[in-house]
C-alpha cells in the first residue's frame, strides 16, 4: 500500500486555530520579528511540539504558487462587462490568463473555467480571488486545481 499525499484548499474559517498559529509563528520567524522558534511559539500561544508537528504541512496559499497554474470555476451573471471585469482583475494582479472557457448562460447565470499562470510578479493570489468574489454579479469562485 502506497502512502499518497493529498492536498486541500480551505478557506481560513475552516482551518483549526493551532494550524493558523503555526503559520503566524512561521511569519514571525521569516520576518525577523522573532529570533527563535521558542520565542515565536510563545508569542502566538502554541507549544513547540505543535509547531514542529505542522510546520512543513501548512503554508499560506500564495506562498507556494509562484510559477504555478491555478484553475478556477467562476459563476457569474449574464451581464455586459462582467467577464471583462474579471479579466481586468486578473491583469491588475499581474497574473497571466492561459485559458478561459465560458458556458452558455442558463437562467441568467454563466460559468467560466479560468486557468491562470502565477508569475513571479503576481500579487497576492488570495486577494485576487477575494476581489473577484466580491465583484457585483459574481455568484462564486471555486479553486478546481493547482499545478
Amino acid at each position: 500500500m502506497t502512502d499518497k499525499t493529498a492536498y486541500y484548499v480551505l478557506k481560513e474559517k475552516a482551518v483549526p486555530e493551532v494550524l493558523l498559529k503555526v503559520v503566524q509563528a512561521k511569519d514571525l520567524l521569516d520576518s525577523g520579528r522573532c529570533d527563535s522558534i521558542q520565542e515565536a511559539t510563545a508569542f502566538v500561544g502554541i507549544s513547540r511540539s505543535s509547531f514542529y508537528k505542522y510546520k512543513d504541512d501548512i503554508f499560506k496559499f500564495h506562498e507556494s504558487n509562484r510559477g504555478k497554474t491555478i484553475t478556477m470555476m467562476i459563476s457569474l451573471e449574464d451581464a455586459p462587462g462582467l467577464l471583462s471585469a474579471v479579466i481586468r482583475i486578473v491583469a491588475e494582479y499581474h497574473a497571466n490568463i492561459l485559458t478561459l472557457h465560458q458556458s452558455i448562460p442558463v437562467n441568467n447565470m454563466a460559468s467560466i473555467t479560468l486557468s491562470v499562470e502565477v508569475l513571479p510578479e503576481t500579487l497576492d493570489l488570495s486577494d485576487m480571488i477575494n476581489t473577484i468574489e466580491k465583484t457585483r454579479g459574481i455568484g462564486y469562485v471555486k479553486i478546481l486545481a493547482r499545478e
